[in-house]
């Protein structure tokens, strides 16, 4: 029996209907092993996006099924996919989304808030993370006086804050310059070393050559990488 973190058979995802149904996935099946680093790639608009979400609970499939560590998320109530989020998987976007107003510091800790962990043990970890990522100069720092590369990994470790098993990336790197990428990227491949399974969506051919895995979506189809 396979060590499977994340399946899928026969994903299938359609938007709208009749004359204006878009079909975003057509039937994916694929495995992805526990403390893998697998990139997703294909051209703009085929599907991507589409599967890393469904793989991580922030949509639902029109058929077909996808599994997390084992749990069949297709069947869960909207509290218990909430939940199996919250513990499992960790996201990481383009846009840092980072809150303005709070420190390097207490974006990685509010991410522990709804978590019931105590404030001091919040502050602890946000520190720890932090460190983890190369940021632990830049607590007291808010988003304004840090670069692109040193806010997505203020994400990476907000993304981290629950420890989850999967860390989930969709074009982590799209917005930021060659230095700020190699920043992300460094910090992502020590977090593959440590064992987190690490998926990530992305356009660019240097995190494709790093990853033990390649997904190719084509027209919502997996084709050949």
């Amino acid at each position: 029996m396979s060590d499977a973190i994340i399946r899928t058979e026969n994903l299938t995802k359609t938007y709208g209907s009749g004359q204006v149904t878009t079909h975003a996935l057509r039937g994916v099946s694929l495995e992805i092993p526990r403390g893998a680093f697998c990139a997703i790639v294909g051209p703009s608009g085929h599907g991507k996006s589409t599967l890393m979400h469904l793989v991580g609970g922030l949509d639902r499939p029109s058929a077909g099924q996808v599994a997390v560590d084992g749990i069949e998320l297709t069947g869960l109530a909207n509290s218990d996919l909430a939940r199996l989020r919250a513990e499992k998987i960790g996201f990481v976007f383009q846009f840092f989304n980072l809150l303005g107003s709070l420190t390097a510091e207490e974006n990685v800790a509010a991410a522990m808030m709804f978590a019931g962990i105590p404030e001091k043990q919040q502050k602890e970890r946000a520190r720890e993370l932090l460190e983890l990522v190369g940021l632990g100069e830049k607590l007291g720092a808010r988003p304004r006086q840090l670069s692109g590369g040193q806010q997505q990994r203020v994400a990476i470790a907000r993304a981290l804050a629950n420890d989850p098993d999967i860390l989930l990336m969709d074009e982590p790197t799209g917005n930021l310059d060659s230095a700020a990428e190699a920043e992300v990227l460094a910090a992502v491949a020590e977090l593959h070393r440590q064992g987190k399974t690490v998926v990530i969506v992305t356009h660019n051919p240097e995190i494709a050559r790093q990853a033990q895995m390649v997904v190719e979506i084509r027209d919502g189809r997996l084709a050949s990488a």
